[in-house]
């Protein structure tokens, strides 16, 4: 898949407003431009806000329908990059950023909403081909910048299951883990996140195909994303979202519970 790079976050601003602007000239409200293309009106104020990227195929068809010469797709295609979040990635970090329920599995690496910044420098330092230094601090910035969802006033209801084989890697090195540790019992703590760690051990284990995330949206529709080593998937598909469901289901059957979750990351953080 392409590996376009993320788009700067002030540009997407002025892409958004030059819609908004082109709207109103138009005659659309964001609910009738959002109707004409099977959108909703929220994906438009999120694309006029600047808070979700314009995709050049949608900037095409609002050209024509608003009749502005190109114009859209034209700034679309001259903005700058600044990051390099991948276009495949994109689409998740949208509905991530909008959902009102997140459940995340991993077993590879704590997942990046719980990440310290030297853990998250570590990760993207693991990657193969090297990534150079300017690169790793503009990825670093940009995982902690996800991390606000958490915090918000109102924030997603948010649950992790976390293998307890990535909390017995030392990423980073021993202060870099005594600092991720700390973060995570520091997560257990806070409203509207439940975190679990399903231990070592275990006869059985839902969760061997891989890591995924489930996400709800505001209009209650449900997504599931997964990450490969080239490329990834946003699954939209009834069926399969339920398979991940289950899955996820039974990982919060096999996993510590939320006190004893607590109790081991006191231990480690003992023993470190």
């Amino acid at each position: 898949m392409s590996t376009t790079t993320r788009r700067n976050a002030s540009a997407m601003k002025m892409v958004g407003a030059l819609l908004a602007l082109y709207r109103q000239a138009a005659g659309h409200t964001q609910r009738s431009l959002g109707e004409r293309f099977v959108i909703g009106e929220q994906q438009i104020a999120s694309i006029e806000q600047g808070r979700r990227p314009l995709k050049p195929d949608l900037a095409e068809q609002l050209d024509e329908l608003l009749d502005t010469k190109g114009a859209l797709s034209t700034a679309l295609s001259r903005m700058p990059e600044v990051d390099l979040v991948p276009l495949w990635a994109e689409e998740f970090l949208d509905r991530e950023r909008e959902a009102i329920a997140i459940s995340v599995y991993d077993s590879l690496a704590v997942p990046g909403q719980l990440q310290t910044d030297g853990y998250a420098r570590a990760v993207f330092r693991s990657r193969v081909p090297v990534y150079d230094a300017d690169e790793i601090e503009q990825l670093v910035s940009r995982r902690m910048e996800r991390q606000e969802i958490l915090h918000r006033k109102v924030p997603p209801t948010t649950s992790f299951v976390i293998w307890e084989a990535t909390l017995r890697d030392r990423l980073g090195g021993e202060e870099v883990y005594r600092e991720q540790v700390r973060k995570l019992r520091e997560c257990a703590d806070v409203p509207g996140v439940t975190l679990q760690i399903l231990p070592l051990g275990r006869t059985s284990h839902a969760g061997l195909d891989g890591p995924f995330v489930l996400l709800e949206t505001p209009d209650y529709q449900r997504l599931a994303y997964m990450e490969t080593q080239r490329g990834s998937q946003l699954i939209a598909d009834p069926n399969g979202v339920g398979i991940l469901t289950q899955k996820y289901a039974m990982l919060r059957t096999q996993a510590l519970n939320t006190e004893d979750t607590k109790a081991l990351l006191d231990r480690l953080l003992g023993a470190a």
